[in-house]
C-alpha cells in the first residue's frame, strides 16, 4: 500500500441530530449529540488508512482542552501527525451540524479562531517519502506554493486536490495538480447544472493531462480523462449521515488510482464506499465494508 500525505483542516464536529430541520424562530428537542473529528482532509485520510495506506496529516492546531478529540482520533485511525503544526492560542476550528433524522441532510455553521497551515511547515516535510500528495483546496495563496513546490522538486509525484467550495483564486490550484475533485456546489457556483457540462467547459490541454473528477449527490460522478467523460450512477442507499460522504469519496478515488488506472472503476468504487458511508454515522469503516471494496474490483 502507499504513503500519502494529506494537507488540510481538522475540526471538531459537534453534530446534533434532530427528527427535522426546523423552520426560523422554531425551538426543537436534539434527539442525540455526538462530538466527532472532521475536517475534509483530516477524513480522506482517516478512511485511507482503513483502507489499508499509511497515512500522514499536516495541518495547524492549537493545544487547548478539544484537541485530544481530534488526537485521539488519529492515534485510533493510526494516522501520523508528526507534521502538525502545534500554536499556543487560538481555538480548534469547531463545526456545529444539524443532522436531520428526517432526510439524513447536514447543515454546517463553522468557527474558526486559528492560523491556516502554511509554506514555511510544509517545506520542513520530507516529501520524498510520500508516493501521493493531497491537497484541501484552501488556504489558496500557501496552498499554491506548496504545490508547486512539491511539483517543481518532484514532479513524478502524484498530486491530488479537492476543490469543493469556489474560493477566490482556486483555479490556480489546477495547474500543479493530476487530479482535482470538484464537487457540485463548486460547480453549480460557476453556473454549471450538471457534472458532464462542468467538466466539458475545460480546455483541452487541462483535459488531456490531468484526471478531471466532479461528484454529483444523487446523480453519481462524472471522470474526464483524455477527452473522454466516464460518468457512474449514483448507489442507492437509505442514508442515515450524509457527513463525510464527500471526502469518503476522495479517499476512494485516490485508494483506486493507486492501484489501478481503469478510471470507470475508480469511479465505480469511490461511489460504493460513499454509499456505504451515508448508512452509518461516523467514519468507522466495518472490516466487512473493507472486504467489499477491495473483493468487487
Amino acid at each position: 500500500m502507499a504513503k500519502i500525505l494529506c494537507v488540510g483542516i481538522a475540526t471538531v464536529d459537534i453534530v446534533n441530530e434532530v427528527a427535522m430541520y426546523p423552520t426560523e424562530d422554531d425551538e426543537i428537542r436534539i434527539v442525540t449529540q455526538d462530538k466527532r473529528r472532521g475536517g475534509n482532509a483530516a477524513n480522506t485520510a482517516v478512511i485511507l488508512s482503513q483502507l489499508g495506506h499509511e497515512c500522514y496529516w499536516a495541518g495547524t492546531l492549537v493545544k487547548e482542552i478539544d484537541c485530544h478529540i481530534i488526537l485521539d482520533d488519529f492515534k485510533r485511525y493510526q494516522v501520523n501527525d508528526q507534521f502538525c503544526h502545534f500554536l499556543e492560542q487560538g481555538k480548534v476550528p469547531t463545526s456545529y451540524i444539524v443532522l436531520s433524522q428526517a432526510t439524513a441532510s447536514r447543515t454546517i455553521s463553522h468557527f474558526r479562531d486559528l492560523p491556516e497551515y502554511d509554506f514555511s511547515e510544509f517545506k520542513k516535510i520530507p516529501l520524498e517519502a510520500f508516493e501521493h500528495i493531497h491537497f484541501e483546496g484552501r488556504n489558496i495563496d500557501q496552498s499554491l506554493k506548496m504545490m508547486h513546490y512539491a511539483k517543481y522538486n518532484y514532479p513524478k509525484k502524484m498530486l491530488s486536490v479537492e476543490l469543493e467550495k469556489p474560493r477566490k483564486g482556486s483555479e490556480q490550484l489546477i495547474d500543479n495538480a493530476d487530479i482535482i475533485i470538484f464537487s457540485k456546489n463548486y460547480a453549480r457556483q460557476y453556473g454549471f447544472d450538471s457534472a458532464q457540462a462542468f467538466l466539458q467547459s475545460f480546455n483541452d490541454e487541462q483535459s488531456t493531462h490531468k484526471i478531471l473528477i466532479c461528484a454529483w449527490g444523487d446523480s453519481g460522478a462524472v471522470a474526464l480523462v483524455k477527452r473522454i467523460i466516464y460518468h457512474q450512477e449514483a448507489i442507492k442507499v437509505n442514508a442515515v449521515d450524509t457527513l463525510g460522504a464527500g471526502d469518503v469519496f476522495n479517499a476512494g478515488i485516490i485508494d483506486q488510482l493507486l492501484t489501478h488506472n481503469n478510471i470507470s472503476l475508480c469511479l465505480k468504487h469511490a461511489c460504493q464506499l460513499a454509499a456505504m458511508q451515508c448508512t452509518k454515522k461516523g467514519l468507522n469503516l466495518e472490516p466487512m465494508d473493507v472486504k467489499e471494496h477491495y473483493e468487487t474490483r
